[in-house]
């Protein structure tokens, strides 16, 4: 039956006609449209259905109500690129081969618009990839793309950027004066129009109004905030100005980390906690802003009666510190990093459990596999994420006891980690100098006390599982049923495609290793 599928697939998309399958059946099987919205840099817990009360976020809490929240969602390797590549795959870290921020591959042998495409859906991108080559397509029928004014491939423009020059010419896009990895913040200086997650939204409109197509569609709307810069339009900064917005938590453990240079891009330090709450302010504000242009998605897919019938998943790619423990941005192992937003809004012809709220340990990976059931394809057995699906069906199904997470060196030596969490606790090594860090998320959820030397008989049964974890990749890793203090970092696993790499590029990528405790994005 599969073969027969993939055969009108390929029939259906190139003009042809066959006579002896009925289409009609078919397409009826297929009438799942799945809709994934990301946002980039998101915490968990910056929505207000994961009890919030500072933050506005109706459209998304509504979205919640209609569907199932995962409350332990993470991202197992929490940078852009290594997120992507968890996405765009079902894999974990080690076996899509990105163990850190470096770059997407030309291609792999699973990739989620290729594969939806197969069983007969039109796929359609909209806003930042970050993929290489940046206007890549990994199957999708086209894409409308903005890289935040990043060039990585030779004579790129992004279509937001030459949009941006059509409407404003000679206007600045990037007037707000904020660098992409700052944590000061600030307002829009421009026509509110004119945000690209403003034009994103708009593009999404656009293309769902004039969607008339018997095939299912996937189609992604992927935004670039609430990664900095932190840039509201000044009306929704506007909300926040009586706001109680949650001031930076700190560790006991996090005092070493105080104490680093008042530059604009810090990954680490302590500059005052009106500084932080500035910034959540406008990071909040900036959220609110998405949720509205997510919110004109959502209507405009009522509009045209797709609603009922769209699988509907809204998912970051990663979270951001907001000086937490004094840490910045992202890359670490941490709740306020790590941890995603999660909630499936399902078709019609799938029942909602009576618990709207899954604790089981969730991670992106699990996204392909869940879109590829919810599109009656079949998940490969080689995939690593799940269905989440699954779980709707039968909350108490089967399912991974906790999720590996890991980041390659990034900013500076020490933050080079492999970590487990079932989220109820979480276990910390890192690999340069053999620290462990153990925290009970249940009692301590924003991860203050490290009970790792308090608690040695829970950190030794963590440790047995980080080195059954850890052992398929060698005596480099694991030596004598112990973990190994590592000297060396490592960005890209064995398992990374080696597909059309020519030797400039393989030494850049080498070369990137060497760098790489510098991270932007």
């Amino acid at each position: 039956m599969e073969f027969l599928i993939r055969l009108v697939n390929k029939f259906m998309y190139t003009g042809g006609l066959i006579f002896f399958l009925s289409i009609d059946a078919f397409a009826q099987n297929q009438k799942t449209h799945i809709i994934l919205i990301m946002t980039d840099q998101q915490r968990a817990d910056a929505v207000g259905y994961a009890g919030n009360k500072a933050i506005k976020t109706p459209n998304l809490d509504q979205l919640a109500a209609d569907g199932v929240v995962f409350s332990n969602a993470y991202s197992s390797t929490p940078s852009c690129t290594p997120a992507r590549a968890a996405l765009l795959t079902g894999m974990a870290p080690w076996n899509h081969g990105m163990l850190g921020y470096g770059r997407v591959a030309r291609k792999y042998e699973f990739e989620m618009p290729r594969m939806l495409r197969e069983v007969g859906y039109y796929t359609y991108g909209i806003g930042k990839m970050h993929w290489y080559p940046q206007k890549a397509l990994h199957g999708f029928h086209g894409t409308l793309v903005d890289e935040s004014g990043r060039i990585e491939t030779e004579g790129f423009i992004s279509d937001y950027r030459d949009w941006f020059k059509m409407v404003a010419p000679g206007k600045d896009p990037d007037a707000t004066g904020i660098g992409w990895n700052e944590h000061r913040a600030g307002v829009y200086q421009l026509a509110e129009q004119l945000h690209p997650d403003h034009w994103k939204a708009d593009k999404a409109l656009e293309f769902i109004e004039n969607y008339d197509l018997d095939a299912p569609l996937f189609l992604t709307v992927s935004f670039n905030r609430p990664h900095s810069p932190y840039d509201p339009p000044e009306r929704l900064l506007d909300l926040y100005q009586e706001a109680e917005i949650p001031e930076p938590v700190i560790g006991d453990w996090a005092v070493g980390f105080a104490d680093f240079p008042n530059t604009p891009d810090a990954a680490f330090g302590d500059f005052g906690t009106a500084h932080a709450v500035n910034s959540r302010r406008h990071y909040y504000a900036l959220i609110t802003f998405l949720d509205e242009q997510i919110g004109k998605i959502i209507e405009k897919l009522k509009e045209k009666g797709m609603y009922d019938n769209s699988l509907i998943l809204f998912v970051s790619d990663h979270g951001d510190m907001l000086g937490d423990h004094h840490h910045w941005r992202k890359t670490y192992a941490y709740e306020g990093s790590a941890k995603v937003p999660m909630i499936i809004k399902p078709p019609k012809n799938i029942e909602i459990p009576s618990s709207r709220t899954i604790d089981k340990p969730v991670e992106i990976r699990d996204i392909l596999p869940t879109f590829l059931d919810a599109a009656g394809s079949v998940v490969p057995d080689k995939m690593d994420g799940n269905s989440l699906l699954n779980l709707l069906r039968k909350p108490d199904s089967p399912w991974r006891e906790f999720i590996d997470l890991e980041h390659a060196t990034a900013y500076q030596d020490h933050n080079y980690w492999c970590a487990l969490t079932d989220g109820q606790e979480k276990y910390i090594w890192f690999f340069r100098t053999g620290e462990e860090q153990l925290f009970d998320l249940t009692k301590d959820p924003h991860e203050l006390n490290n009970l790792s030397m308090g608690k040695p008989e829970k950190a030794e049964k963590w440790r047995r599982r980080m080195v059954a974890h850890l052992e398929e990749r060698g005596e480099d890793f694991v030596k004598d049923g112990q973990l190994v203090i590592r000297e060396k970092n490592l960005l890209y696993s064995p398992n990374y495609p080696k597909n059309d790499f020519d030797a400039a590029e393989a030494l850049k990528l080498w070369r990137d290793e060497l760098v790489s405790s510098f991270v932007y994005e």
